[in-house]
């Protein structure tokens, strides 16, 4: 039969000029395509000829890539099951018998925007060859037939059929590339190096052998000989029973996978089965990345369906606060031509994505109790993320219940880590409240004056030292019906007896000296809000306390390290009347609030108490100043 020009069908049509021009922005995909349909037609020919035995018989599946510079064409064929002349038009020339007609009617209705993003859900990765091509020609044989058929188009509206001779079953599909793909410049798919390194990074997993002819140079006057080679490994590890892997080749895989230089701290294999059906290979690093809390860190797994990659980096399977985790999932629920504005609305990754969140969490508690040594190498890594994800989740109670046990806070105990679980279990029963203290690290909080009076009474206290730890803990509120209090915070109390009956004799004090601290408010000014006495210092003569709701110094100092000088702290002057310097702060007031020897000692015990919480005053050269002159009066 002599060859036949017939019209594309006017959808077709249409799908070939939006595949070209609007959604695959990604042009080497073309390969990923064509080799994902010949693995599909190898399928087709496994599991027709289990009830057909005339189409069994002992040829070796294979897929085979032939970039050839020459002539400026890419040649991809399989022994698959092949296609009739019938088929080709049907499958090729229209989309009404492959479930694409359903999708252009939906783009009839929807935007472009949105057409771009409906066209992953449907098979019509064929028409991806033409991104590259400006002509593609089709050879194929259908298995169990004599007569084979070619196919001809340019993609502009037109395509010529005819039958052929062909030696084999399967198809044959040769690109002749357009100028721009066969250049020096960004694309050359001519290279057969470059077609290699795309085979491996989209095909790698084909459960089919992908096949390539490399010529090997003889030596001096030998003449050049040709190997063939298989490029793609097709032994996907997560498709493996968990029993049969060693931890060396878990190892070894996330090394090449993920180009990490160590092998991971832990490992998550998860296989699930039901309503969506996947396999996640993750881990945990042994380090963080150095950026990992940066805008320009890019988070996320990379995708794959039927084994077939898909994309790098999808953020939408596990939350921010996960941005650590590395790895891929594998899901044949998931369309190949997926594309992220999809994934962002797919049920299938929402359901995915909890799934596996539940399944790090459960793994992360039980190395918290099995392996104590190991969790708290994950922590000094990333507890911070653990942080974040309380922090994060604000509104969300469910959530921040599911962190709350994983989270660790150096303490006053013996400088270790803690969980939450662990303070409270050690609390003594008449402490009601989880005492915490914030500074640039243990030192700082150890040195500040309120934690003495808590030493002596043998309490303990969580050092927050990280920026972050203050605000986990204000989300957090309370842990085993336990509030959080800063001991630096205005209203901090101890409640036993000895604190209370000095507490009662300081209120008595404070009551003779109302004028004493409203003129040694007015003298420091408007960057206190009240001076008042207090009974939480006992050696120590003066310290700040912040107001409650509020930021505290700690946090003011994150924000303006943020450029954020819009949080303020509220300060609270407090001094101690039981002091040396209360008694010279009296007899200096009697010489009238006006005397600079007064004023000049309470904007001295002001920048002292700043510099006790490791800010420092406005004018430190003044300060020294004051200070030299106080010591030599």
């Amino acid at each position: 039969m002599s060859a036949e020009k017939m019209q594309f069908q006017a959808e077709t049509k249409r799908l070939l000029d939006l595949v070209v021009n609007s959604i695959y922005t990604n042009k080497e995909i073309f390969l990923r395509e064509l080799i994902s349909n010949a693995s599909d037609a190898l399928d087709k020919l496994r599991i027709e000829s289990l009830t057909n035995k005339d189409l069994a018989d002992d040829t070796a599946p294979e897929i085979f890539v032939i970039p050839d510079a020459d002539t400026k064409t890419i040649t991809v064929s399989d022994n698959g099951i092949g296609m009739t002349r019938d088929e080709v038009i049907n499958n090729i020339g229209t989309i009404a018998k492959s479930g694409t007609k359903d999708f252009l009617d939906k783009i009839r209705e929807a935007s472009n925007a949105a057409a771009q993003e409906l066209i992953g859900q449907f098979g019509v990765g064929f028409y991806s060859a033409f991104i590259v091509a400006e002509k593609v020609e089709l050879l194929t044989r259908k298995a169990g037939t004599a007569q084979g058929v070619k196919w001809t188009s340019d993609g502009a509206g037109e395509y010529e059929i005819e039958d052929c001779d062909k030696d084999s079953r399967g198809t044959t599909i040769i690109l002749h590339l357009k100028p721009e793909f066969c250049g020096d410049d960004e694309y050359n798919f001519t290279d057969i190096y470059e077609i290699e390194r795309l085979i491996k990074k989209y095909s790698d997993f084909v459960r089919y052998p992908v096949k390539m002819s490399f010529e090997i140079k003889g030596k001096e006057e030998d003449e050049p000989t040709i190997e063939i080679r298989t490029v793609n490994s097709m032994k996907p590890l997560w498709t493996r029973n968990k029993s049969e892997i060693t931890r060396e080749e878990y190892d070894d895989f996330f090394k090449h996978q993920l180009h990490e230089w160590e092998a991971p701290l832990e490992i998550f294999h998860v296989k699930a089965e039901g309503t969506v059906e996947y396999t996640a290979l993750l881990c945990i690093p042994k380090h963080a990345a150095p950026n990992l809390y940066y805008s320009d860190y890019e988070a996320g797994l990379q995708l794959y369906s039927r084994h077939v990659f898909i994309m790098d980096k999808c953020k939408d399977f596990l939350p921010e606060w996960l941005r650590f985790v590395k790895g891929l999932v594998d899901s044949p629920d998931l369309p190949l031509n997926i594309s992220r504005e999809i994934l962002q609305k797919s049920t299938e990754v929402k359901v995915i994505g909890k799934a596996l969140e539940k399944n790090i969490l459960k793994q992360l508690g039980k190395m918290l109790k099995d392996d104590r040594d190991k969790y708290e190498e994950f922590w000094r890594e990333f507890g911070k993320s653990i942080k974040l994800g309380v922090y994060n989740s604000m509104f969300d109670t469910k959530a921040r219940d599911s962190l709350k046990d994983l989270l660790m806070f150096q303490t006053s105990k013996d400088g270790k880590l803690s969980t939450l679980a662990e303070y409270v279990e050690r609390m003594p029963e008449s402490q009601k409240q989880i005492y915490c203290a914030a500074g640039k690290d243990s030192a700082a909080i150890e040195r500040l004056p309120q934690m003495e009076l808590l030493r002596d009474r043998g309490l303990e206290v969580l050092y927050l030292t990280d920026p972050v730890d203050e605000f986990t803990i204000d989300v957090l509120h309370e842990y085993a019906e336990k509030h959080f209090q800063s001991i630096t915070r205005e209203g901090f109390e101890l409640d036993d007896a000895e604190s209370q009956k000095v507490k009662a004799e300081v209120e008595e004090i404070a009551k003779t000296h109302e004028d004493l601290l409203k003129d040694v408010k007015e003298a420091i000014g408007d960057d206190v809000k009240e001076v008042r006495l207090t009974s939480r210092l006992k050696s120590g003569a003066v310290c700040l306390a912040t107001g409650e709701g509020g930021p505290s110094l700690s946090m003011e100092k994150t924000f303006a390290a943020m450029n954020n000088p819009l949080f303020k702290a509220t300060q609270i002057l407090e001094l101690n009347p039981n002091h040396a310097v209360f008694a010279k702060l009296e007899s200096l007031h009697a010489l009238g609030k006006d005397a600079p020897e007064f004023k000049d000692l309470c904007t001295t015990l002001y920048a002292l108490a700043l510099l006790i919480e490791g800010v420092m005053p406005e004018n430190p050269a003044d300060l020294a100043n004051k200070v030299t002159d106080l010591l030599t009066k």
